[in-house]
């Protein structure tokens, strides 16, 4: 399965999504914000064990999954990125970054549609 990347700021959705992820087989690391995960991404790449996917909130503190988002394409650009949110106007954000990210899952989702969509992005392969 995938070595997975999550970064979102409300514990207990991190901690669903990381249990839910977790029970289908996937290894995951979980961040509470861009900036943290995007320290995650560098040491997972300078360690030779790479995330295959990031799955970040896009409202979130000290650095948002846009912000996130451009710089994972930046420095991986081939992991599938899917972005998150429960907020229709921070998904007009997303506007224009087809090129960069999967798709957008938008919350509240259920524990049958994250994993089908982290499924569909992996399926996907690198962008």
């Amino acid at each position: 399965m995938a070595r997975i990347l999550i970064a979102e700021d409300e514990p207990s959705v991190r901690a669903f999504i990381t249990r839910a992820l977790e029970g289908v087989g996937h290894e995951v690391e979980a961040a509470a914000d861009g900036s943290e995960a995007l320290a995650a991404l560098g040491r997972a790449r300078a360690g030779g064990r790479p995330h295959e996917l990031l799955l970040t909130d896009i409202l979130m503190p000290v650095m948002d999954g846009i912000s996130l988002a451009l710089a994972a394409a930046r420095d991986a650009p081939n992991m599938p990125i899917l972005l998150m949110t429960g907020y229709s106007d921070q998904r007009e954000r997303a506007h224009g970054l087809e090129a960069i990210i999967s798709d957008i899952l938008l919350k509240p989702f259920t524990l049958d549609e994250l994993v089908e969509r982290v499924e569909a992005a992996l399926a996907q392969g690198p962008r």
